[in-house]
């Protein structure tokens, strides 16, 4: 999940130095839900190993 979200992200900055800024805008959003979505499992995992 973490590895999808800083391929958006490289393609964002792609994007954006080359002037499509839609393109860079959506990649962004992609980027930030990926890593959003990243956050809460990592803490759902780390919190219930540590209950068994």
């Amino acid at each position: 999940m973490l590895s999808y979200a800083i391929i958006f992200l490289i393609i964002a900055l792609v994007a954006a130095v080359l002037g499509f800024s839609g393109v860079a805008g959506a990649a962004t959003n992609i980027a930030w839900i990926l890593f959003v979505v990243f956050l809460v499992l990592a803490a759902i995992s780390f919190f219930r190993g540590r209950r068994v």
